[in-house]
């Protein structure tokens, strides 16, 4: 790829759309720059989970290590993501991507403890970024399906089950940061609102 951005600002947006690779110009409100909006959002998240290990002490960071690597790997397959909503001949997620994912999630999955209460999106200062991540990913899926809906060939399916995927590796990931760094995880307890019973 060329220098594309060598002048920032263009003005070209400034009537409200923006173009697309092909050369159409498109209503920025259209439902799929919602979806490029929440992925680019999520990316961004993603990159604060890995901005709060990396300001870990060094020993604690160090353990991170292979968390932050897969991390950097998520981001960019969510920047594929955006290149196929941008670039509808552009492949840029595959099975084998998916199959990656799953592969995490059994791995970290099966070094944590077996649930047995609902897990509350809280915790530490990483847990709690992590599980931010998790509800913007789920956001995007949510937008992605209707994106789907509205114009089926906009999005691919391996891009809906890569975001799919990736909210369940997100919650599996905000368990297993609390296990490596030490901190516990905060558990629904049904007797807290007891104080409200008459």
């Amino acid at each position: 790829m060329g220098n594309r951005l060598t002048k920032i600002y263009t003005r070209t947006g400034d009537d409200g759309t923006t173009g697309m690779a092909d050369g159409s110009r498109v209503s920025k409100a259209d439902a799929i720059f919602v979806v490029m909006g929440d992925v680019d959002e999520l990316n961004a998240h993603i990159g604060m989970i890995l901005a709060q290990i990396a300001a870990l002490e060094a020993d604690k960071a160090q353990r991170f290590t292979a968390i932050s690597d897969s991390l950097s790997t998520v981001q960019h397959l969510l920047f594929n993501i955006g290149g196929e909503l941008a670039m509808p001949e552009y492949k840029g997620i595959t099975e084998s991507h998916i199959s990656w994912l799953e592969s995490e999630i059994d791995t970290f999955n099966q070094d944590l403890p077996a649930l047995k209460d609902f897990i509350l999106p809280a915790g530490s200062r990483l847990v709690s970024q992590v599980h931010i991540a998790r509800t913007v990913c789920r956001r995007a899926e949510r937008q992605a399906v209707n994106l789907q809906q509205i114009s089926g060939q906009a999005i691919s399916a391996n891009a809906l089950k890569l975001l799919n995927r990736l909210s369940d590796w997100l919650f599996v990931l905000s368990r297993y940061c609390a296990k490596v760094e030490g901190s516990k995880e905060v558990l629904w307890d049904k007797t807290i609102l007891d104080k409200f019973s008459s």
